[in-house]
Formats: C-alpha cells, sequence, structure tokens
C-alpha cells in the first residue's frame, strides 16, 4: 500500500510544474468558474491517459519517430499560440467575468483540456521517460494486476492536482477585483503564446535536424 501511496505522490509532483496545461486552467477557472476549470483538468488528464495507455502497450517507439515528434511539436505550437492568442483578445471580457457563466460548454471546455495536453511535447517526454523507465522497472519485480494498480496510483495523484488547481481557479474568480482577474488572464496568454513558440522551435529544429 505504501507503494501505491508514493505514485501517487508522484503524480502529483509531476502535474506541479508550470506549464501550459496550468496556464490554461486556471484561465479556464477565472473565466467559466470551478466546474469549467475540473472538467478541463478531466479532459487533460484523458490525454495523460491515452499516451500512458500507448506506451502501456509498447507504442513508445511510435511517439519517437522524427515525424511524429516533428508534427506534435508543430501541433502544440498551433495549438497553444492559437489559445494564447485568443485569450489575449478576450482579456477585456474579464471585465464582466462573474456574469460569463454558461458562454462555454462542458463539451468544448473537456476538448480544449484534451487538445492542449495531447499536443503538449513535455507531457510526451515525461510519459516516454519517467512512466515509460518505471513500467520497465515495476514489470521486473509485479504482475500486471500490480502494474495497472501503481500505473492508476499516478492517474490518482494527476486527478488530486487537477482538483486543486480547479479550486484554486474557482477562488480567482470569486474573490480576486476584476483589475487582477484581467491581469491573471493576460500571463495565463502570454504564457501559452511563450510555451507555443517554444514548441514551434523545437518543431522547425527537428525538421531541419
Amino acid at each position: 500500500m505504501n507503494i501505491f501511496f508514493s505514485y501517487i505522490i508522484l503524480g502529483l509532483s509531476l502535474s506541479a510544474p508550470v506549464g501550459p496545461v496550468n496556464a490554461a486552467q486556471i484561465d479556464k477557472g477565472i473565466k467559466n468558474g470551478f466546474w469549467h476549470a475540473w472538467v478541463f483538468g478531466l479532459g487533460a488528464m484523458a490525454a495523460d491517459g491515452l499516451y500512458m495507455i500507448l506506451i502501456y502497450f509498447g507504442l513508445s517507439q511510435f511517439l519517437t519517430a522524427p515525424f511524429v515528434k516533428t508534427f506534435l511539436w508543430l501541433f502544440g505550437f498551433f495549438v497553444l499560440t492559437y489559445t494564447g492568442i485568443e485569450t489575449l483578445k478576450n482579456v477585456r471580457e474579464a471585465m464582466n467575468v462573474r456574469s460569463s457563466k454558461g458562454k462555454a460548454t462542458f463539451r468544448k471546455t473537456f476538448t480544449s483540456g484534451f487538445f492542449i495536453s495531447l499536443s503538449n511535447p513535455l507531457s510526451i517526454l515525461f510519459w516516454l521517460g519517467i512512466y515509460g523507465s518505471i513500467l520497465a522497472k515495476t514489470a521486473e519485480a509485479y504482475s500486471m494486476n500490480q502494474l495497472l494498480l501503481y500505473s492508476s496510483g499516478i492517474m490518482i495523484g494527476i486527478l488530486i492536482w487537477d482538483f486543486c488547481m480547479a479550486l484554486l481557479a474557482g477562488a480567482f474568480r470569486s474573490l480576486l477585483n476584476e483589475k487582477f482577474l484581467r491581469g491573471l488572464t493576460a500571463i495565463a496568454g502570454v504564457s501559452l503564446i511563450i510555451f507555443g513558440v517554444y514548441f514551434g522551435y523545437q518543431g522547425v529544429k527537428e525538421i531541419l535536424g
């Protein structure tokens, strides 16, 4: 049981670093409240689960293929840059964030979280590097059922982190003044663009090789 809890902590610690998913989730919470931030996190976690399944069934070679890596870097550039620009264009709407509830559907929010996480090559590096090595090491000492159990511990850790982030974003929306909320929205938008440009740079490097 101690091993299972250690995997939950691993999932928490791997979710904590600031990245495009966290920035976008806070932005969703500021604009639409806790539930949209929570659903966004579930969408991002679904993408993580997809990568976990691919690696679990031995498809890591496909994800490391040069063409696939280049596509994912450039896809990430497009998704994050577009999302960041849209966020900055709508900063003024943060003046009325508390009355904007209901403009976004949960399906759209879930899809947004899924694709932002799916297009994040940093997620792929994690699942290939860290989870891949954990999978190999754990498989040597434990059965497949135990392997699935411990893998679920990582996902539970990610789920807990997403819930905490949604609470934080909801608190921002409820407690902070409109000027500060506009500032947070702008920071989230700029962060997404910066990550997008970085992904684009990496994609160009892959092409020029």
